[in-house]
């Protein structure tokens, strides 16, 4: 499986990735190992999507990226952004 995911900082800044293995990679931008994320942590797990697909992950992810899917993203988790 392929999962692509949505991270958000202690200051409510997002990020997402995709990763074939979701658990080791949310410890990874947690203990700082990887560069985008680095600085930071600590970093909470708020959504993920999983596809059988890399392909399918991957044009996701890049979704999320854009302009429509960050407006996607805020607009399906309104309610946990504002925790």
């Amino acid at each position: 499986m392929q999962y692509v995911y949505v991270l958000r900082d202690v200051e409510g800044t997002l990020y997402t990735g995709c990763t074939s293995d979701l658990r080791k990679r949310i410890v990874l931008h947690n203990a700082g190992k990887v560069k985008s994320t680095k600085r930071r942590g600590p970093l909470e797990l708020i959504y993920y999507e999983a596809y059988k697909n890399q392909k399918d992950a991957y044009a996701r992810e890049q979704y999320f990226k854009s302009g429509w899917g960050r407006a996607y993203v805020k607009k399906v988790l309104r309610n946990t952004l504002h925790d």
